[in-house]
């Protein structure tokens, strides 16, 4: 500023994009001035779907905007900002203890004005369609007025638009996610165990992306939840949380008067050859005396069985499966597909399978067919599980979408949405997210930001 010259397109971006990012302005929209002032703002916001619904110009000759600038001065005690001809200061002991901002000299503010120009004009054809232009060198009343009308006509168009979509019938199901009371990424993940509160989010966010799925006819779907508790690869694990995590899966269908079989993979052999999962051994014992629940939803709408064609009733309404996965010497997916063949057009709900090894083509095929309907997991640097550096999230039917994490002025953190891919994107597209570098500029990987190829 003390040069004239504009604070970094990144600084301002990361500064915008948080703010952004906070519930109020989910709520009540959002107004930014002198922002973008550069293409590659604009594009930023582009890139992140943030655009605003009007672009207004306020057109001032330069000897005024100049002179405003000079003739401006900042009172250190209350913060008020005077000018010396068109709002001087009320007394002489006010104008005693005026200051001038350091960039409201004329060789800065000529300077600032020419690159404004130069900016302006790359911004301008990013959003054509919005614009609208007023002569800011009118009345602050007169300028206020042209805005406020401006204003009006986009909340009355807006109106009328819903109206039209929505015909008074039912939002459709991307309608229904973007109006959704989701609150963003919660923080403090690295702090284990995690809170209650910070369980429970996970556990609405998967349902809701679940029943979305189920209501648009999926029947094969897949959950990847993959938060510190829920990592195999860390000490934290917890299946507590897993079986957690499908209770409240299976209870909200139960509500809804369907019946759930969940289920665990049993023994697939005898003795030394028995081959079940280590994580999953005494998992259907510790689901027969879990709490389900004071109406006796357990053997009426939620029965426990194991992975297989034998365990599909007729009664059944639909299936989860609990943590699928090889064991040694053994391979689930036949048993899979047995039971996916026998439950006919009922869904499939498996919840975190791990299914990657032990495969012909036809089963690795199979294990494919499964639709993700949410995935979730936390980026870190290669070889280690802290700092997280953002997370990865997906939500039916929204797209993958890549978040970073930032530290904030007063300790807090912030997730903010840095990139968005229809299908999940391979660890060079989240490293080219992180970076800002295009595919073709790449020369060599980066060992820095390798941590993303350690989280497939």
């Amino acid at each position: 500023m003390d040069n004239g010259k504009l604070v970094p397109d990144q600084v301002v971006t990361d500064m915008v994009v948080s703010r952004l990012s906070q519930p109020d302005v989910q709520e009540r929209g959002w107004l930014l001035d002198g922002y973008p002032r550069s293409f590659s703002q604009a594009q930023s916001l582009e890139n992140l779907k943030i655009r605003p619904d009007i672009f207004i110009v306020l057109e001032v000759p330069d000897d005024v905007l100049i002179d405003r600038c000079v003739g401006r001065r900042l009172d250190p005690v209350t913060g008020k900002i005077y000018h010396l001809t068109n709002f001087p200061p009320e007394n002489e002991e006010i104008s005693g203890r005026l200051i001038t901002r350091s960039d409201d000299t004329f060789e800065k503010v000529k300077s600032r004005l020419d690159t404004y120009k130069q900016n302006s004009e790359a911004i301008l054809p990013t959003y054509s369609d919005l614009f609208n232009q007023i002569d800011g060198n009118c009345l602050a009343e007169v300028v206020f007025q042209e805005i406020d009308s401006l204003l009006q006509k986009i909340c009355e168009n807006t109106s009328a638009n819903k109206l039209t979509k929505t015909n008074g019938k039912r939002a459709d199901s991307a309608d229904r996610v973007s109006k959704n009371e989701w609150r963003g990424i919660p923080t403090r993940l690295n702090n284990i165990p995690h809170s209650r509160e910070i369980r429970e989010y996970f556990y609405n966010d998967v349902l809701q992306a679940t029943k979305l799925a189920i209501e648009d006819k999926k029947t094969r779907l897949q959950i990847d939840i993959n938060i510190p508790e829920l990592n195999p690869e860390m000490d934290v694990y917890r299946i507590g949380t897993l079986m957690e995590l499908v209770r409240e899966l299976s209870l909200s269908f139960a509500d809804d008067g369907k019946r759930v079989k969940v289920c665990v993979q049993g023994s697939m052999g005898q003795g030394a050859f028995a081959g079940i999962p280590l994580q999953l051994a005494g998992t259907r014992k510790i689901l027969e005396f879990m709490d389900w629940g004071d109406y006796g939803a357990k053997g009426t709408f939620i029965n426990i069985g194991a992975v297989g064609a034998k365990e599909v009733d007729k009664e059944d309404d639909m299936f989860v499966l609990i943590a699928p996965q090889n064991a040694v010497g053994n391979c689930i997916i036949d048993d899979m597909r047995a039971m996916t063949d026998a439950a006919g057009d009922r869904p499939v709900i498996l919840v975190n399978p791990r299914l990657k090894t032990m495969g012909r083509d036809i089963r690795l095929k199979y294990a494919a067919s499964f639709e993700m309907c949410y995935s979730f997991r936390l980026l870190y640097y290669a070889g280690s599980f802290y700092p997280i550096m953002g997370a990865l999230r997906m939500s039916y039917p929204n797209k993958y979408e890549i978040y970073r994490r930032v530290d904030e002025l007063n300790g807090k953190e912030n997730y903010i949405l840095i990139a968005e891919f229809t299908n999940k994107p391979t660890p060079d597209d989240i490293t080219r997210a992180f970076t800002g570098r295009k595919k073709e500029e790449e020369k060599t990987p980066s060992g820095f930001w390798g941590f993303l190829n350690g989280i497939f």
